[in-house]
């Protein structure tokens, strides 16, 4: 049995589905109803039994001559094609624009949703505006932990990695010289205005605390003037006003009340301080390092510096206002001792600078040397009896050795921030020292330690 016979719809009988669409017989030429070409046929195909010949078909001319070749670039008029990488001083279409269909394949498309590359020019010096500070940074660019004359860093702020060497000063610079050789100050007018000082100062506890008060508010007043002023200078945008204020106001309140007054007066200040940025047209007011930068100079001037009144308080309570000035006396001798004694001892035979990224001219020999000397004084003065409020030799010792810490520590905090804001001097009102805070910069982390030395030791009380 056949498979026709499972065909549905079929009888034995073969349907007549019309003649065979390839002859059996390879020899028959093609039939009167076969494909053609027309006159420039190529001839009788070849049968699909028959095994390939291997000749290439001739291509129609386009004047129906067989012989001629075809201009495949005559559609081009003429014009030879350009391609991408072929651009020496031909349009970049070549042509292929005028015809139809085929500018999407050779023309490259760029990405309409890619951002334009931007291209900055690091040969352009970066200009930082007044005011406008990012939290984290310094203004001042870390100006003075590179040799003059070195590039600006594209980042203000970023200060030396913890650990980091110290770069080496620049030839010609005055902190070229040795540990402990002055600085270049002006030896003769230095003595000479600090004489002066001396004299006024003593005339002013001779006469009564009150004048002595008035001494204290003018030094912090002109001190903290000096230091808002430079640091706007450097960039920074201080609450000036408040400030001063605050500066002027705390020594007057320690003065009247005692140190307890002294957190009020803090309050007071930073109020004022936030009040003045929250008023302020935006965020270019950079209100949080400017709040800072304004607190500093309000707690290491004004709040510091206000203890000497509070020494005077400290009489004027006791009715023994010899306790207040005896005291402020007795440190003024030591503080000015121990600046003598480190300089004299510095210059002379120092070799080892104490921190010498804040100062190569204080020498470790030299702090050895102020030491003695504060010590030799405070001896002096017990010896001689000049004093009705310290009148052990054991209590001016440890006055002494109080000093003898605190006042360098003074020292090096205020040289400290004048390499940080690369500054020389905060001022220059007090000829040959430079400014009154460059004068009595020793004086203000000495003023609270001798002023808690005071209330502990009690040394007006006969023992």
């Amino acid at each position: 049995m056949t498979d026709d016979a499972w065909r549905p719809g079929r009888d034995d009988e073969e349907e007549d589905f019309g003649p065979p669409l390839f002859s059996d017989d390879p020899s028959e030429g093609v039939s009167e109803g076969a494909l053609s070409f027309g006159d420039g046929d190529t001839g009788p195909l070849p049968h699909w039994t028959q095994p390939p010949t291997g000749e290439i078909p001739r291509v129609l001319s386009s004047g129906g001559d067989a012989t001629d070749d075809l201009d495949v670039w005559s559609s081009f008029s003429g014009q030879s094609p350009a391609w991408r990488d072929d651009r020496g001083g031909h349009d970049e279409s070549g042509g292929l624009d005028d015809i139809t269909g085929l500018s999407p394949v050779f023309e490259h498309q760029d990405d309409p949703y890619e951002p334009e590359p931007v291209i900055r020019d690091e040969s352009a010096p970066v200009r930082r505006e007044p005011g406008r500070i990012t939290i984290g940074t310094d203004p001042t660019d870390g100006a003075s932990s590179r040799p003059q004359g070195a590039g600006r860093r594209t980042r203000p702020g970023d200060l030396p990695s913890r650990g980091s060497r110290p770069s080496r000063p620049p030839a010609g610079r005055p902190n070229s010289k040795k540990p402990g050789s002055g600085g270049g100050r002006d030896m003769p007018t230095a003595i000479a205005v600090g004489l002066g000082i001396a004299v006024v100062f003593i005339a002013a506890l001779r006469y009564r605390p009150a004048a002595v008060a008035i001494i204290v508010v003018l030094v912090l007043g002109l001190a903290a003037v000096e230091y808002f002023d430079r640091v706007r200078e450097k960039g920074y945008m201080p609450a000036f006003v408040p400030g001063i204020i605050a500066c002027v106001a705390a020594p007057y309140a320690a003065y009247h009340y005692g140190i307890n007054a002294l957190p009020l007066v803090m309050v007071l200040a930073f109020g004022a301080c936030a009040i003045s940025f929250v008023f302020s047209a935006g965020l270019e007011s950079n209100p949080m390092p400017n709040m800072a930068i304004t607190t500093l100079g309000i707690t290491w001037i004004g709040i510091l510096g206000s203890f000497g009144a509070a020494m005077l308080f400290v009489g004027n309570s006791l009715g023994q206002s010899r306790v207040g000035t005896d005291t402020l006396c007795l440190l003024a001798i030591g503080v000015v001792a121990n600046d003598v004694g480190a300089l004299f001892v510095g210059s002379t035979v120092g070799r080892t600078p104490l921190r010498a990224w804040i100062s190569p001219n204080k020498s470790i020999e030299g702090l050895v040397g102020g030491t003695l000397a504060t010590l030799g004084a405070m001896v002096l003065v017990g010896v001689t009896g000049r004093s009705t409020t310290w009148n052990s030799t054991g209590d001016l010792l440890i006055l002494g050795l109080v000093i003898a810490v605190a006042a360098p520590i003074g020292d090096l905090t205020e040289s400290m921030f004048k390499r940080n804001l690369d500054v020389k001097d905060f001022g220059s009102i007090v000829k040959g020292h430079g400014g009154v805070l460059d004068r009595f910069d020793g004086f203000l982390f000495t003023l609270p330690a001798v002023y808690y030395l005071l209330v502990t030791l009690q040394p007006w009380v006969t023992k």
